[in-house]
């Protein structure tokens, strides 16, 4: 693997979590961070990207405790807001989030959008409401088609 490459764009100001257990690194994630447009407002929102657990400890409650811990990271800001594949909504459940039914997160950017809903694709889209406007407005993000455009590098947190 070359670390050459960006990982993440910097000016999403990626935060690294990691789960260590004696010394080694069991599970790790990025929380990314944007301002958002939506329905009128201006949201500051987060998002989780590259969670991933280490295969042979998989099943014993690692991702959960970090993706957990995540959200709880993110309270400060107005929402959290990203999509995984249809089979780990459950799992983004029991951490304390909720799948927003009907949503589409459109990557990418303006003059060359990555939508969520894309052919092949099999995403849904998961949010936690933090601020009160957040809150307040939560329903206009359900059955919505959302403007993210975290750019060329993270198409789609």
């Amino acid at each position: 693997m070359s670390f050459d490459a960006l990982v993440h764009d910097p000016a999403l100001d990626p935060l690294s979590m990691l789960l260590v257990d004696d010394g080694t690194v069991v599970a790790a994630l990025d929380i990314l961070h944007k301002t958002v447009d939506h329905a009128g407002n201006t949201f500051r929102v987060g998002g989780l990207s590259t969670v991933v657990t280490r295969k042979e400890l998989r099943g014993h409650g690692y991702g959960l405790r970090l993706v957990t811990a995540a959200r709880a990271a993110m309270a400060e800001l107005d929402l959290a807001l990203f999509t995984c594949d249809r089979p780990l909504q459950p799992f983004y459940e029991r951490a304390g989030f909720r799948v927003l039914p009907g949503t589409t997160l459109i990557g990418g950017t303006p003059d060359d959008p990555f939508p969520s809903d894309q052919p092949g694709f099999d995403k849904v889209t998961m949010a936690a409401f933090f601020s009160e406007s957040a809150r307040q407005t939560a329903g206009t993000f359900e059955h919505s088609r959302i403007a993210l455009h975290p750019g060329p590098i993270d198409k789609l947190w």
